[in-house]
């Protein structure tokens, strides 16, 4: 009976383990796909494109998007070492001054902690405008034509340091009152006990802002003029496909056959040059991105 019990318990956690893996294998596949579609739309022809539509193999094959956006190589390495340049040191910065305001705004002993966190809080249910933002920028700042533009307002989120605020609460109060104890400052105490334990919300805050700063164009077509040499690769990027729209149009008018002008290709290969270095590098911190958006969210 016994052996006859297991073996039902064996084949039943088999069972289990072939149709939760079957499952995960479904879904992961089915996020994979609109990227191969991608990849597969950038070397396609725009002309089987438009005969055919988009599809999982390219039907003619082209690299003819990839060389005009690569038409200049040394615009597109410039901007991505502006845009990398922006996402280190703004991803830097910010988690640092995340990671302080979090910690500061949970400690007890902080006596104007609800009235930050408050107005923290109310600048995610109203804000000034875009005029107001817009001369701040350039008006009281002066950082027109200034990479501070793009850098600076993405250094702090009300949403981030919530989370931060979060997790840092899980975190033992006896732990920081022993290191007061024995000596320890509260920028030590920072620096050497809650830093090294708030790993993962470190790296879920950090991935959040490295995104960030990695899509960003708006603030870039706001305050950095067309005169300067690299702009972020987002912006060079939707210059290139702006150009690209404006030829194919013009290019309608004068009698030209629109699968002359790559544009549904160009997309699609801007897309993978924008998200390829972001693909790559999120494996990395996949395991403490879910610890730091699990952990602080259940109450024990």
């Amino acid at each position: 009976m016994e052996n006859t019990a297991r073996r039902n318990i064996d084949v039943s956690t088999i069972m289990v383990r072939i149709i939760g893996y079957g499952f995960i294998s479904v879904f992961a596949l089915s996020c994979l796909l609109p990227f191969i579609l991608i990849i597969s739309s950038s070397l396609s022809t725009e002309k089987s494109i438009m005969d055919h539509g988009f599809s999982l193999w390219p039907k003619e094959f082209s690299t003819f998007a990839y060389e005009i956006v690569f038409q200049n190589p040394r615009l597109v390495i410039g901007s991505y070492m502006v845009t990398l340049g922006i996402t280190i040191v703004g991803t830097a910065v910010g988690l640092f001054i995340v990671a302080m305001t979090g910690y500061a705004l949970q400690r007890q002993d902080f006596l104007y902690r609800n009235k930050i966190s408050f107005y923290i809080y109310f600048t995610t249910l109203f804000s000034g405008g875009l005029v107001r933002f817009y001369l701040l920028i350039t008006q009281v700042l002066h950082l027109k034509d200034n990479y501070l533009a793009v850098l600076l307002p993405g250094l702090l989120s009300p949403f981030l340091i919530i989370m931060m605020k979060s997790f840092t609460k899980s975190i033992p109060h006896e732990i920081t009152e022993s290191a007061k104890i024995d000596g320890a400052g509260d920028f030590t105490i920072f620096l050497r006990i809650i830093l090294p334990m708030s790993t993962p919300a470190l790296a879920t805050i950090g991935l959040f802002i490295a995104l960030g700063y990695w899509n960003e164009w708006y603030n870039s077509m706001l305050f950095l003029s067309p005169n300067m040499e690299y702009r972020p690769l987002q912006l060079f990027l939707y210059n290139v496909i702006t150009s690209a729209d404006f030829i194919r149009n013009s290019a309608a008018s004068s009698n030209v056959p629109p699968q002359d002008v790559p544009l549904e290709s160009m997309k699609m290969a801007t897309a993978v040059v924008a998200t390829g270095p972001v693909i790559l590098f999120y494996p990395f911190v996949q395991k403490y991105f879910i610890t730091g958006i699990t952990v602080g969210a259940v109450k024990g």
